[in-house]
C-alpha cells in the first residue's frame, strides 16, 4: 500500500486529501449511523462482535451504544460523559481527569475523521488503497502509547467520511468498528444527548471507571 508521509516530498497529496476531509467535517452538523464492532484477540481465533448505534451533533456531543449482545451506553456532553450499563450509571467531568478526556477525545474525534490534524498526539501517515484514503495514526503522547500501538481510519473517498476504525493495542489484540447506514445532518432529538443517570453521581473520577470505559472501547465483555 503507498503511503504519503506528511513529513516527506509527497505531502501536497496527502494535505489535499485532509484539506477535502477537515472542510467535509466542518459542514458536518450532526451524523447518525449503525456500527458493527469486531474484537479480535491474538490467543484466540474466536471473534467477539457487538453492535450499536451512534449519533453526533456539532460541537462536542457524541452517543455510542452497544445493543447487542449487551446494552452499554457513552454520552459525551460538553464536559461531562455518562457511563450506563444495565446495572449503574456514572456521570464523569472529563475536565477533572485527563486521561479520560485523552479517551472520550480520541474517541470522538477518531470517528469523525478529527484526529487528522492532532500531529501534537500522533504521527500522521495518509494515501489511497483500494479505493479508499487510510490514515494511519501512531501515538505520541505517554497515556495513548499504554493503550493503542497505531490506530487506522479508513475513509470513503466519495463522502470524505470515516467508514471504519481499527484499534491495535500494544498487547497484539486489535478492534474494527465499521459504520453502516451513515445518515448526515439530519434532525436528532437533543435529549438523547441528555446526561442522565439513576444513582447521580458525579465523580472525578476513579481508576476503576477508566478501565472500564478502556474495556468496552475495546470490547472484552
Amino acid at each position: 500500500m503507498f503511503m504519503c508521509c506528511l513529513s516527506q516530498a509527497q505531502t501536497l497529496g496527502a494535505e489535499k486529501i485532509i484539506e477535502k476531509i477537515n472542510i467535509a467535517t466542518s459542514q458536518m452538523e450532526s451524523m447518525e449511523c449503525s456500527f458493527v464492532q469486531t474484537k479480535h484477540i491474538a490467543l484466540l481465533s474466536d471473534k467477539m462482535v457487538s453492535k450499536g448505534k451512534m449519533y453526533y451533533s456539532q460541537p462536542d456531543k457524541l452517543r455510542w451504544e452497544y445493543v447487542t449482545p449487551y446494552t452499554y451506553t457513552f454520552i459525551l456532553n460538553e464536559n461531562q460523559v455518562l457511563l450506563k450499563n444495565s446495572n449503574r450509571s456514572d456521570v464523569i467531568d472529563v475536565e477533572k481527569n485527563k486521561m479520560f478526556k485523552e479517551i472520550a477525545r480520541l474517541m470522538m474525534n477518531s470517528i469523525m475523521g478529527k484526529s487528522l490534524s492532532d500531529h501534537k498526539s500522533f504521527d500522521i501517515t495518509i494515501g489511497e488503497s483500494a479505493g479508499e484514503w487510510v490514515a494511519s495514526l501512531v501515538p505520541l503522547k505517554r497515556d495513548l502509547k499504554q493503550m493503542w500501538q497505531k490506530l487506522e481510519l479508513h475513509f470513503d473517498i466519495s463522502k470524505n467520511s470515516v467508514v471504519k476504525v481499527v484499534m491495535y493495542e500494544q498487547s497484539g489484540d486489535y478492534t474494527v468498528i465499521e459504520l453502516f447506514d451513515i445518515k448526515k445532518n439530519k434532525s436528532i432529538d437533543e435529549k438523547i444527548f441528555n446526561i442522565e443517570c439513576g444513582f447521580e453521581q458525579l465523580l472525578s473520577i476513579g481508576g476503576n471507571i477508566l478501565e472500564e470505559l478502556h474495556t468496552h472501547l475495546k470490547h472484552t465483555p
